[in-house]
């Protein structure tokens, strides 16, 4: 099986006035090809900051992190932004949409700002919100959607440009129980497609659908 994401030993520290707080404690995991995993943890564990390591928006004090392959630790800001653009996927507890554009705009965002053109893209971004089940709320804007729909096409948007990994910040924050479950189908189906998903929570029955859970407790792995 391919390994998507390994990190060894990851180390985090923040200067708070004149003490060192470590956030991250020697923290190794590797996560597979089409996996599905939930990182647990409560507020304050680390797991925000490994997530935010894992996404590229931080970087860590010491410690060794590949992404398939690619040597992240010692990639500069710029090479960081590339891999968060060509990489990763983002979902977002508040769905980050922008509010003016439609879905099918919204969606197609990653993939003009590659450099697509735009035919190219809004056929790709047509099959993916088709894939999501939002086929005919294509031309609505976020305004006329439920947070359940906005989610899903938070979801249309990470995956069409086929990242490596989907990191998604506690995806079901916002939803109420029914709809949170239905958009928990929905990465268990794109995990059975192939794609990789590392879910942040601090929810226990959250966690619970994914393949595997890894606790962070104090800034150090519990279980994996």
């Amino acid at each position: 099986m391919k390994t998507i994401i390994e990190m060894n030993n990851i180390c985090k520290s923040y200067q708070v006035g004149e003490e060192e707080l470590k956030v991250l404690k020697n923290v190794s995991i590797t996560v597979n090809e089409g996996e599905f995993v939930a990182i647990l943890g409560p507020s304050g564990s680390g797991k925000s900051t490994l997530m935010n390591i894992i996404g590229c928006m931080d970087v860590m004090n010491s410690g060794e992190y590949f992404l398939e392959g690619t040597v992240v630790h010692k990639a500069k800001e710029s090479q960081l932004g590339k891999i968060r653009n060509k990489q990763i996927g983002f979902i977002f507890q508040r769905y980050q949409l922008i509010k003016r554009y439609t879905v099918l705009q919204n969606v197609m965002l990653p993939l003009l700002a590659r450099g697509q053109s735009r035919f190219q893209a809004k056929k790709a971004c047509i099959e993916k919100i088709k894939s999501v089940g939002l086929d005919e709320r294509i031309y609505h804007k976020p305004s006329e959607l439920s947070g359940g729909q906005q989610q899903r096409v938070a979801i249309a948007r990470a995956i069409v440009s086929e990242p490596s990994i989907l990191l998604a910040d506690e995806p079901t924050g916002a939803l109420d129980s029914n709809t949170g479950k239905e958009v928990l189908e929905i990465f268990k189906s794109l995990s059975n497609q192939g794609n990789t998903i590392i879910m942040i929570t601090h929810d226990l029955k959250v966690a619970e659908h994914a393949h595997r859970i890894i606790r962070i407790v104090d800034g150090c792995v519990a279980t994996e």
